[in-house]
């Protein structure tokens, strides 16, 4: 499967797929529905860990896990998507993996809230 994808053509994907052809998919097309899968499970996770992680911080920890979660986002932007003059183009397989990145990172700070206590200098990573 191609490393760069046009973004129009996550939206596009559609059309009644089987989870089990997601093991052996037929052609690019079939990847990529099956990878917009995984990011979308991905982005849903990690804005669950973002509330759950927000709803125990101080009103200085919320300054700081939101001024983080920008900056993460800035940088997965320029990571993984790019424009040209013949469109914008995601790299989804790099926006999955980094998606999942942070909410293992949000999900770690959440552990840390409930076992040791919410520590502020955490979260700006």
């Amino acid at each position: 499967m191609k490393k760069i994808v046009l973004a129009l053509l996550i939206c596009a994907s559609g059309a009644a797929f089987a989870n089990s052809a997601c093991d052996k998919p037929r052609d690019d097309f079939d990847g990529l529905y099956c990878l917009n899968k995984v990011y979308q499970e991905a982005d849903k996770e990690l804005n669950e860990n973002y509330k759950a992680l927000s709803g125990k911080l101080d009103a200085a920890g919320k300054k700081t896990l939101k001024t983080g979660q920008l900056a993460w986002i800035t940088e997965r932007n320029q990571s993984c998507s790019k424009r040209e003059s013949d469109g914008f183009y995601v790299n989804l397989q790099c926006a999955a993996n980094t998606t999942i990145q942070r909410a293992q990172f949000l999900q770690d700070r959440v552990r840390e809230c409930n076992s040791a206590g919410c520590q502020n200098s955490k979260l700006g990573g």
